[in-house]
């Protein structure tokens, strides 16, 4: 099995959503077809419908992206802090997808972050059962590059902060506490 390096092309590209009219087709997302998805786990197993998701929270109207970010949350950080393999991978695309006006659960992905960045359930578990290091696929070795991956996008910070929306600025100011900015 693969690491979830975006170095790699997929050989797949994922089925977009038209942009709501008057949207620029600037988003990020469209590096997704870097990522090998399919070679990659979530808690599901392969993380292939990770694309799919995405794009549903970053197209879909409110309810559309609300289920979206619901079935990933499941996906890359279960029950709020069991980290899978694909997590490291999809964060990137969560920080671009809270900095997005038209993205309707921002709030909700930065408590995302903030979940992923606060994750310490199987560096927890191999402190009292080191066998789990032993394995092939070292999930503390996940959880360490999604928490990684969370602090590499800290810049991001101070603009999430001063957004009007009071909700994500409270949000973002959660998520900088955990990062200690």
């Amino acid at each position: 099995m693969r690491s979830a390096s975006t170095e790699h092309p997929s050989s797949e590209r994922p089925q977009r959503p038209d942009a709501p009219s008057g949207v620029a087709r600037t988003t990020p997302l469209t590096a997704l077809d870097r990522v090998p998805w399919g070679d990659i786990q979530d808690s599901t197993g392969s993380a292939a419908a990770i694309p799919l998701l995405l794009n549903g929270i970053a197209w879909g109207d409110a309810d559309t992206a609300r289920s979206a970010l619901d079935d990933l949350r499941r996906r890359i950080c279960q029950f709020g802090f069991v980290v899978e393999q694909a997590t490291a991978a999809t964060v990137p695309f969560l920080w671009e997808l809270a900095k997005l006006p038209q993205v309707t659960c921002r709030a909700q992905i930065i408590r995302l972050l903030k979940n992923i960045a606060d994750a310490r359930q199987w560096e927890s578990t191999a402190a009292v059962y080191p066998k789990l290091l032993n394995r092939r696929e070292n999930p503390v070795v996940w959880e360490r590059a999604a928490r990684q991956a969370v602090r590499a996008r800290r810049g991001e910070l101070g603009r999430l902060m001063a957004d009007e929306d009071t909700e994500i600025a409270r949000a973002t100011t959660e998520l900088a506490r955990s990062l200690g900015a």
